[in-house]
């Protein structure tokens, strides 16, 4: 039996991030993955997604050149094959560089389908010319990284044509001229967002009051004027009654937040109601382990990510919530798995510091509490809003957006929330700021660049310092 120091099951962003600092740490692994090293968030999800969605930004540009800066630009048609070849190029480069690094780290990686047999012993069943069954055993620790996969609707049963998730919508044949979208959260948001973008009429239903409801309700009252202005149909506080699959395409009723009864045509309908952790053929059981009722494994150390039997830990989407189910969040938990198993000190991951991004037109990004998260939590709360456009580039722009702080009176930065074009890259120093307990008034001394979109930021910061300029 092969005996290395460290086994993870599971070869996404939380399984290769902890084999990669483990090796770094001159530790034995193995890696053991029954797909491709890389995961959903390579494969199906953040990189394909997020290169269809600059195809759409682009697109987008064509139709702001022609009608807001007297550029004559003209769209003639939207290639797709030409659009798919790019975004499968992205990937294979993207899956090509994690296996190079794997092998360089000295990273043993084995294709097969793995079933616990003990607290940490393994076999693995071989796939693509590994051999038939291997038992391992690991010497130090046992990582579990097996991901999720997309919920899916009683009696709406996934086809990969006119019935989707979020896993195979990219992959579905050519473009839609409508798409029903059910689901308000971020990936259903980012789909919406992208069909509408290269033409197709869409509506977008959410169950819960308003969508993204994990967001501050300021930045969800914004995007959804954003979306709705740019033609999207949306629907918050409505459920779906049931849907019909036809030969063209999709029928639904759709119970409305006024209590009226929608029928919603359209060619494909893309189900994005959230993701549900894989554990399947794992038998966690024979490892003495259990999963709660929604099928995740429970942590009983979250300081190192460990379970109630000694050596095992767990990381990414098999983790439930604090923690984010978010790709950075999961390399986050990787590297301190792997260097508590090293015995190098290694802090928590502070969850409520991890930036979360909506990559739609407009974007969203926040990090820390909600205004409504922080009063809840007994906080005596000041907030500032900050419209982008309050500066000159944001006016460039012209596209709308907030920057909105809650902070603590007298006190600590407690969250930041943006919403507007670019915002995906302007989060990281409200990272900073909220995971370093910052004050208004510690931001409010640093300079941002003019003219930025960055400057609502450091405006926003300024005004609850009492210094603002252009806010009062």
């Amino acid at each position: 039996m092969d005996s290395p120091d460290v086994i993870v099951i599971g070869g996404g962003t939380g399984g290769y991030s902890t084999a990669l600092r483990a090796a770094a740490l001159g530790l034995q692994v193995v890696l053991v993955e029954r797909d491709k090293v890389g995961g959903t968030c390579l494969h199906r999800g953040c990189i394909p997604s997020k290169a269809m969605l600059h195809a759409a930004e682009l697109v987008d540009g064509i139709a702001e050149a022609r009608e807001r800066w007297g550029v004559k630009a003209t769209l003639d048609a939207v290639d797709w094959p030409a659009l798919v070849a790019t975004r499968d190029d992205i990937v294979a480069r993207n899956h090509r560089g994690v296996e190079a690094h794997l092998g360089h780290a000295g990273v043993r990686v084995i294709a097969g389908s793995a079933r616990l047999t003990g607290p940490r012993s393994v076999r693995v069943a071989g796939a693509h010319g590994e051999p038939g069954v291997q038992d391992l055993s690991a010497r130090r620790g046992l990582v579990l990284a097996t991901g999720s996969r997309p919920r899916t609707l009683p009696g709406l049963e996934p086809d990969g044509r006119r019935v989707v998730t979020s896993d195979d919508a990219l992959f579905a044949p050519g473009l839609p001229a409508s798409v029903l979208v059910l689901g308000g959260g971020a990936i259903g948001v980012e789909y919406a967002s992208f069909h509408r973008s290269l033409g197709a009429e869409v509506t977008l239903v959410e169950a819960a009051e308003r969508i993204v409801p994990l967001e501050d309700a300021e930045v969800s009252r914004h995007l959804t004027r954003g979306l709705k202005k740019r033609g999207i149909d949306v629907r918050a506080g409505a459920r779906l009654l049931d849907a019909e699959v036809l030969d063209d395409g999709v029928r639904a009723r759709v119970r409305t937040d006024r209590g009226e009864t929608l029928t919603v045509a359209a060619e494909r309908l893309l189900v994005a109601v959230g993701r549900a952790p894989v554990t399947d053929g794992l038998d966690v059981a024979a490892a003495g382990l259990a999963t709660d009722g929604r099928g995740f494994v429970v942590p009983a150390d979250w300081d190192r990510l460990e379970t109630a039997v000694p050596g095992v830990h767990v990381v990414g989407d098999l983790l439930p919530p604090p923690s984010l189910g978010l790709a950075h969040a999961s390399f986050a938990e990787g590297l301190l798995v792997a260097e508590t198993l090293a015995g190098v000190p290694s802090a928590r991951v502070d969850y409520a510091a991890v930036p979360r991004v909506t990559y739609s037109s407009p974007q969203t990004a926040a990090v820390g509490l909600t205004e409504a998260e922080a009063r809840a939590r007994g906080h005596e709360v000041v907030t500032n809003s900050m419209p982008l456009t309050a500066v000159a580039k944001g006016m460039v722009h012209g596209r709308g957006g907030l920057v909105k702080v809650v902070a603590e009176a007298g006190g600590r930065v407690l969250g930041v929330h943006l919403v507007g074009p670019h915002v995906s890259e302007m989060i990281a120093e409200s990272q900073l700021v909220v995971g370093w307990d910052a004050e208004p008034s510690d931001v409010a001394r640093h300079v941002h660049p003019h003219p930025t979109l960055s400057e609502a930021v450091g405006e926003a910061f300024l005004t609850l310092a009492g210094r603002g300029l252009h806010q009062r």
